[in-house]
C-alpha cells in the first residue's frame, strides 16, 4: 500500500532534492520547452540561496519517498511549478496549483512558454486566461511565452469604484 499524499512547506533539508526535480523535470519536459539556460550545479546554488529562503516553496510527497512536485510562489506569482515526469496526470499539480489559490484567494499570475501545449491546456482547465503573449525577449531562455492569470475568488475580488478602475479591469481580462 502506498503512503498517502501530502502537501506541506518545503524546509532547507528538501533542497538538494528540489533542485534534482526541477533539473529533471525541465528535461523531460523538452522539446516542449526549451533547454535550461542553467546547468545542474547552478539550479541547486539557486534553489539553497535563492528560492528556499527568499520564496514561498511547497513540495507534495509521499512520504518517506522523495518530493513529486514543487510549486514556488512569490507574491501573487506562481514562479515555478514542477511535477515528476513519471508522475505527471496523475493530478498532483492541481492539488500544488489548489494550494496556491487558496493562499492566494485575490488571483495569481505566471509565464508559461508558448511551445508548451500542455501547460497551457492544464492552466486554462484551471481558471487561468490568457493575458499576453510575447517573442521571448523578457526571458532568459529567449522563447515566446505567454502570460496567465487567475482572477480569483468572486468573494476575493475587490469592488470597482470608478469608470476608471472598470476601464483598467477590462483592459487586463
Amino acid at each position: 500500500m502506498t503512503a498517502p499524499i501530502q502537501i506541506r512547506e518545503a524546509t532547507t533539508a528538501d533542497g538538494p532534492e528540489l533542485a534534482e526535480l526541477m533539473v529533471e523535470a525541465r528535461r523531460a519536459a523538452v522539446p516542449a520547452i526549451p533547454n535550461s539556460v542553467h546547468d545542474a550545479d547552478a539550479v541547486r546554488w539557486w534553489m539553497s540561496n535563492v528560492v528556499l529562503p527568499q520564496y514561498e516553496v511547497w513540495l507534495v510527497e509521499e512520504p518517506p519517498g522523495p518530493p513529486l512536485g514543487i510549486l514556488v510562489l512569490k507574491d501573487d506569482w506562481v514562479e515555478q511549478l514542477y511535477v515528476a515526469p513519471s508522475r505527471t496526470g496523475e493530478g498532483l499539480g492541481s492539488q500544488l496549483l489548489d494550494r496556491a489559490k487558496a493562499g492566494r484567494p485575490s488571483g495569481l499570475q505566471l509565464w508559461t512558454f508558448q511551445s508548451n501545449l500542455r501547460a497551457q491546456e492544464f492552466y486554462e482547465s484551471h481558471g487561468f486566461s490568457v493575458v499576453e503573449r510575447t517573442d521571448g525577449s523578457g526571458n532568459e531562455e529567449r522563447s515566446p511565452d505567454v502570460k496567465y492569470a487567475w482572477q480569483g475568488t468572486s468573494a476575493a475580488r475587490p469592488s470597482l469604484s470608478s469608470p476608471e478602475d472598470t476601464q483598467i479591469h477590462q483592459d487586463h481580462t
